[in-house]
């Protein structure tokens, strides 16, 4: 079983930086940022795969988010800089496990909101 804490969530206006955090109890085999904007369905936006340190990106914000983790304290980080009124959003961490390869676990989410 995983559990998963976010915090860092705000309200920011456009061109700023926030920085999020996901504290993950349980072994994991990633880690992954999500969000989700009202009306719209959950989007992949970030992860970070321990082995290897391998980092995956949306096209949409590869440019301006880095995902970073310390897999001792099993926590990652997502720096957003140069935000967008489009990043608003709720943002949840999902965990992959090994057995299963899924994202089967996820916080509570964090919302984010960037006021133009």
């Amino acid at each position: 079983q995983v559990q998963l804490v976010e915090s860092g969530g705000g309200l920011v206006q456009a061109g700023a930086s926030l920085t999020l955090s996901c504290a993950a109890s349980g072994r994991t085999y990633t880690l992954g940022w999500f969000r989700q904007a009202p009306g719209k369905e959950r989007e992949f936006v970030a992860a970070l795969r321990w082995i290897g340190n391998i980092q995956f990106y949306a096209n949409s914000v590869k440019d301006r988010f880095t995902i970073s983790g310390d897999n001792a304290r099993n926590t990652v980080w997502l720096q957003m800089n140069s935000l967008k009124s489009e990043d608003t959003a709720v943002y949840y961490c999902g965990a992959k496990v090994l057995s299963t390869g899924r994202y089967d676990y996820w916080g509570q989410g964090t919302q984010v909101t960037v006021s133009s």
